[in-house]
């Protein structure tokens, strides 16, 4: 039977079509192709030597990221029991916030200290002024000696610190301002006061980084982290540990003042009812259930039992909360006044409570 014309030009248009199919795919894929799998490309990567500024460049803005830090040479104790790992704080308290207590002010983010680091370099350069001391895993930048507005008497430095906050994931700042005459010598050393020449110095500064903080959402992210600084939040300032007779006890790396200040204000918050404050005696006396692990309620730990109309609601139990002060931190231990039932269980999800509610 013969083949028509059209039919055979069709079977043959298809054919050229296949092979220059199969020819693209070679070209673009493959081994040798436009795009080929470069997953393995790093096995053969070279190591370059670091970057170089000129020394009539400044050079304080560049940072290394991702440094290999040495080793430390450190004696440590095999681990018995591999430990839980922590909790995803689900509890977020989002946003830049200004805190006060007495006559002490610092900045609450919600962000680590390895990623707010670069922010406030990012800051310091925006502005154009230089850095003269750094310190990564200390959290601690200071600037060089600058002019403020028409004061021509008087040069002016600040210190900007940055330490973990109450929970993980969580970073305060803190600044201070000092001032000296221009008249006297630059001081070779810096001797830091325990509070800023000017109160309303080092309040302006932390609007103003606190502004700048909040304008940058791509402060949450991950991806520009500094490694250095990401030392700092090994530990967060509260935490849950064993005492040296196996019990419970809420650690505040904070001052005793602001440990008392928070810890009420951690009972509140969570409507724990304060019968009793001592402060003279770092007492509260506190009614509490328990909590309820309720995936329909919200919150961190669900609600917390007698707070609802459930028929199921716990009897409210009588506790003491008190605060004992260390030299290097202040104790928050819970103990039942009711001997009549087993109490470790809820000693332990009242210090629980007030640890999710510290703000």
């Amino acid at each position: 039977m013969k083949t028509r014309l059209p039919e055979l030009v069709f079977r043959t248009s298809l054919t050229l079509s296949a092979l220059l199919f199969l020819s693209a795919c070679n070209f673009l894929g493959g081994e040798d192709g436009m795009f080929r799998d470069r997953g393995g490309d790093y096995r053969e990567a070279q190591v370059i030597p670091p970057m170089r500024i000129p020394n009539e460049l400044d050079s304080y803005t560049i940072d290394e990221l991702y440094v290999i830090p040495e080793r430390v040479a450190v004696e440590t104790v095999a681990f018995e029991d591999v430990p839980m790992p922590r909790p995803i704080e689900t509890r977020r308290r989002e946003g830049v916030i200004i805190q006060s207590l007495s006559d002490k002010r610092w900045i609450l983010i919600d962000a680590t200290p390895g990623q707010v680091w670069p922010r406030i370099r990012d800051y310091w350069t925006e502005i154009q002024i230089a850095l003269d001391y750094e310190n990564p895993s200390a959290g601690i930048l200071e600037t060089s000696w600058v002019e403020i507005g028409s004061d021509q008497d008087s040069r002016h430095k600040y210190r900007i610190t940055i330490e973990p906050g109450l929970h993980p994931g969580y970073s305060e700042i803190y600044v201070l301002h000092l001032q000296n005459e221009r008249t006297d010598p630059i001081p070779t050393v810096i001797t830091w006061p325990e509070e800023s020449s000017s109160d309303d110095l080092e309040q302006e500064m932390l609007r103003s980084v606190s502004q700048f903080l909040a304008d940058r959402n791509d402060i949450y992210q991950a991806s520009s982290a500094s490694l250095l600084a990401g030392t700092i939040e090994a530990e967060s300032k509260a935490n849950i540990i064993r005492g040296n007779a196996g019990q419970s006890i809420l650690e505040l790396k904070v001052d005793y003042n602001r440990a008392w200040v928070q810890i009420r204000q951690a009972l509140t918050s969570a409507e724990i009812d304060i019968v009793d404050e001592n402060r003279d005696e770092a007492t509260f006396n506190v009614r509490f259930a328990g909590i309820m692990d309720d995936s329909d309620e919200p919150g961190f730990f669900g609600r917390i039992l007698g707070r609802g109309n459930s028929d199921e609601a716990l009897p409210e139990r009588d506790f003491s909360v008190r605060l004992l002060e260390t030299d290097t931190a202040v104790n928050v231990v819970t103990e039942a006044l009711d001997s009549s039932f087993d109490a470790n269980q809820l000693t332990l999800e009242l210090l629980q409570v007030i640890n999710d509610n510290l703000t």
